[in-house]
């Protein structure tokens, strides 16, 4: 049986004023990969599930649609509706999450997940998926990650102060394990058994200062979580990242994934 992290709904209450500057941008270009993909034409549903301060939701808007927006952390919802105000997106938010979800909310074509499924009971959410995405719908697992090349030298000394100074026998260590069960291996023994990676690599110029906030963006090294430890992470990262910087930006290269999951093949 996989594993299944404990549901905290108020874990990123903390983290929500960091994370839409602090977390690295899906790729506009891998959204309209996507998009064209699964042929989206602006007459679909969609759901994102676990929004955060909406940046799926927003970033689909174009090709959608109708956009219901769910998340368990009220501060989170507020900056998305923030979000979407100020792209001229409308969204439906509700408050909730995987565990709320139910067929009272309609059907979808297509389910998005950003850096969220680790945080679901994974096998029990996709039965209830099951129910609500339309034939012919799809899942999308969207992710960001820094490949090992030399641009992303920063990223070991960066992650090494994540392990000092962030939350002891964190989330990390769970996924970390021989338990763990990959994500693939979930939807593999799912109804929507027919995978598809697509991903959008990136150079991105940073502000060293986005780097701060996106180390305390992480709910395991967010204030609420390290407490007195979060100016002390903050002025760390800053020392440590200074010599990765050119006139106050580094470098990175950034990848943008999407795990499509579908019923059949397209």
């Amino acid at each position: 049986m996989a594993a299944v992290i404990a549901f905290e709904p108020r874990r990123f209450e903390s983290a929500a004023p960091y994370y839409r500057e602090g977390r690295p941008a899906y790729a506009p270009r891998l959204i309209a990969r996507v998009s064209n993909l699964l042929g989206l034409n602006a007459a679909q549903r969609l759901l994102d599930l676990g929004t955060g301060p909406g940046l799926l939701a927003v970033a689909f808007a174009p090709y959608i649609a109708d956009i219901t927006a769910i998340d368990p952390e009220p501060e989170m919802l507020r900056l998305a509706a923030q979000h979407a105000g100020n792209s001229g997106v409308r969204l439906h938010l509700l408050e909730g999450s995987s565990y709320t979800l139910d067929e009272s909310l309609g059907a979808f074509d297509l389910v998005t997940i950003g850096r969220a499924f680790h945080w679901m009971d994974r096998s029990a959410t996709l039965q209830t998926l099951d129910k609500i995405i339309r034939p012919g719908g799809a899942l999308a697992l969207f992710s960001t990650r820094h490949p090992a090349l030399p641009e992303n030298g920063w990223s070991k000394e960066y992650d090494a102060l994540r392990e000092t100074h962030g939350e002891p026998n964190s989330h990390r260590f769970i996924r970390r394990s021989p338990d763990w069960v990959p994500h693939e291996k979930i939807l593999l023994d799912s109804a929507f058994p027919v995978l598809e990676r697509i991903s959008v690599i990136e150079r991105r110029s940073t502000p060293l200062e986005d780097f701060i906030t996106r180390g305390l963006s992480l709910s395991s090294s967010s204030p609420g979580r390290i407490g007195t430890n979060a100016a002390e992470f903050a002025a760390e990262l800053r020392r440590v990242l200074l010599k990765y910087a050119v006139d106050g930006v580094i470098e990175e290269i950034v990848e943008s994934e999407a795990l499509l999951a579908c019923r059949e093949p397209r």
